[in-house]
């Protein structure tokens, strides 16, 4: 957990305290695009929409990682954007994990995705942006190559696409994650949840 994980603002706040689970809308279909960590087929689906500056998210983090280790192949986690607008980082390292993708695969954007939460100290800024060309080096990534992608701007648009999804189907805060089950039918659970409660709705989910 970073040490700055606390609410900066109203909305972030209310979600410390009055997280929900709720039926709503799902999300998107999953694709060939997305990032998925565990089981391709597996029976549940975790969709988290995710912000690499959010404290909570940050503190959620470990319990994915957990959940992924109880539930074996019966799982499978999508990670999708939802950068806030005054996390002044979060929108340039979403686009750098999808440079990261594009250049070194799956395992190399979920090898991103777990040092940004354990380094990043939160709140906006935590991970300096001009790090991010090191940290693609350090994961194995050509840095030139990273650095040009990401200057490019050419998935600007998909995380925003993304941001646009994810408020249609009832994300308006993070982290937010959508339990699916095999039949379509999914339950939204708002906030950095302990395990257990995800474990309920899973447990669920899997009859």
């Amino acid at each position: 957990m970073g040490k700055n994980s606390f609410p900066t603002s109203a909305q972030e706040a209310k979600q410390a305290v009055n997280p929900t689970a709720a039926p709503l809308q799902k999300p998107k279909d999953i694709t060939e695009k997305d990032h998925i960590r565990g089981n391709k087929n597996a029976k549940v689906t975790l969709v988290e929409y995710s912000d690499f500056e959010c404290p909570f998210c940050q503190r959620f983090h470990p319990v994915t990682q957990e959940l992924l280790k109880t539930y074996g192949d019966k799982i499978r986690l999508v990670y999708r954007h939802f950068p806030l607008s005054f996390h002044a980082n979060a929108q340039k390292e979403a686009e750098a994990s999808e440079c990261i993708a594009e250049l070194g695969g799956n395992d190399a954007f979920w090898n991103y995705v777990d040092a940004i939460f354990e380094r990043t100290t939160a709140n906006g800024t935590g991970f300096a942006l001009d790090k991010l060309g090191p940290l693609a080096a350090e994961l194995g990534i050509n840095q030139a190559e990273f650095q040009t992608c990401l200057d490019s701007n050419k998935y600007e648009q998909l995380v925003k696409d993304q941001i646009a999804d994810g408020t249609t189907a009832g994300v308006s805060g993070t982290p937010s994650t959508f339990i699916i089950n095999s039949k379509g039918e999914s339950q939204l659970i708002v906030g950095a949840q302990p395990t257990e409660t995800l474990k309920t709705a899973i447990d669920s989910s899997l009859k």
